[in-house]
């Protein structure tokens, strides 16, 4: 559960105050295709079907020309612990990010961060022939707790439903256990490159790293600015401004 107002105080955040996260119609939408989609999971496999293979991510097939695979892995589930848990970090996390910039931004940046992810483990899975798919929105996820602490990085949320500390906080720890989980044998079932590329890839969206003409022209910007002098006043007219 989130521990903050969901609605800003007069004067501005001030992070200590409790309220539920709000429901916002983007997230809200993506929220029920993750649903809708695991509903069909279940009852496909009921009867023997496994869509699993053909809409999860498995990095050789991606390779090959399923690139369709980049996008619909995220809205399927393993479990129904898997789905609850990605829906209520969308719930706690999505609405305030949407309100904030909107829910065609908020759209957008979720699924650059998915799709990031995806490409993220399509490239280090490939190389080593890995056909073992990968589901669920956690990349996304990941790029959307790193969002959240962006832009509301003081307000302080219940980690484990038990300690509050600050979003900044918190995202600063989920990063450094996907840094280091990703850099040790994957045994555990959990996909933590894509969790630590659905953050690196949200940081750099945010950073506008991709846009390399406005980095050029930001760098070009700050080398010129080095060349400009500051000139003392001149007494000489010193009623002229």
């Amino acid at each position: 559960m989130s521990y903050y107002r969901s609605t800003p105080p007069r004067g501005g955040w001030s992070g200590d105050s409790i309220g539920l996260p709000v429901v916002t119609p983007v997230n809200r939408n993506l929220m029920i295709l993750c649903g809708v989609m695991f509903a069909v999971q279940l009852a496909l496999r009921l009867a023997g079907i496994d869509i699993t293979p053909l809409l999860g991510l498995v990095p050789v097939a991606v390779v090959h020309g399923w690139i369709w695979q980049l996008a619909s892995y995220m809205f399927l589930h393993a479990n129904i612990t898997h789905i609850l848990f990605n829906l209520l970090a969308m719930w706690m996390f999505g609405g305030d990010v949407e309100r904030h910039w909107g829910g065609r931004k908020y759209l957008g940046y979720w699924f650059v961060c998915g799709v990031g992810a995806g490409l993220c483990v399509t490239a280090a899975g490939a190389p080593r022939h890995v056909a073992i798919p990968t589901i669920g929105a956690s990349g996304a996820i990941y790029g959307l707790i790193l969002a959240y602490a962006t832009l509301f990085g003081e307000r302080r949320i219940l980690w484990n439903f038990l300690f509050p500390i600050k979003a900044r906080t918190f995202a600063w720890i989920v990063f450094a256990i996907a840094f280091v989980s990703s850099l040790q044998e994957q045994g555990d079932g959990v996909s933590h490159v894509a969790h630590l590329g659905g953050m690196v890839i949200g940081w750099l969206y945010l950073k506008r790293a991709w846009r390399v003409g406005a980095l050029w022209q930001e760098l070009s910007w700050r080398v010129r600015r080095r060349r400009f002098k500051v000139m003392p006043p001149n007494d000489d007219d010193r009623w002229i401004h």
